[in-house]
């Protein structure tokens, strides 16, 4: 792998993200993951998995910085943020990164590097793009007491869109 060169801020930032992961690798929370979110230049959040500690499949690094990062600035979106995290984002994560509306992401190991220790989202990417089956059902039941849910909110005046 050729040296890329660095803007300082990031080397930082990176560093930051890798020292949280350490943490949480000492402390048994979870996988080797870390993530720094900056707004304007000041770290606002940092987190590493604790997938084992919450007993949370949804509590990776990344989800949990955002939701820290959304606590600090008190909204949802994140714009005007950027992620810096060891790992390259799973499927989840690439998703709650692009509803938070982040502006960069920035990573160092990949996927197939993850994939080597044991950390291995292909087959979730293979089942949403339809290369592969899923083996959990998914049964569509229409309802019109959902439904009227949905109209509920469509209707609603001072709802707040995200």
């Amino acid at each position: 792998m050729a040296f890329m060169k660095m803007d300082k801020a990031i080397e930082e930032y990176l560093q930051l993200a890798a020292e949280e992961a350490r943490k949480g690798v000492v402390a048994n929370h979870g996988g080797p993951f870390g993530a720094v979110i900056v707004h304007q230049g000041e770290v606002i959040a940092t987190a590493h998995n604790e997938v084992i500690r919450r007993n949370d499949p949804t509590a990776h690094a990344e989800i949990l910085a955002i939701r820290q990062a959304g606590k600090v600035l008190e909204r949802f979106h994140l714009d005007g943020c950027e992620l810096y995290c060891t790992g390259e984002p799973c499927p989840m994560c690439f998703s709650a990164i692009h509803w938070a509306h982040l502006d960069r992401v920035v990573y160092c190991n990949t996927k197939a590097q993850a994939a080597e220790i044991g950390f291995d989202d292909q087959f979730i990417t293979e089942i949403i793009t339809g290369k592969r089956p899923d083996p959990i059902p998914f049964l569509h039941r229409p309802d019109p007491r959902c439904d009227s849910v949905l109209k509920f909110w469509d209707e609603k005046e001072d709802k707040i869109l995200y």
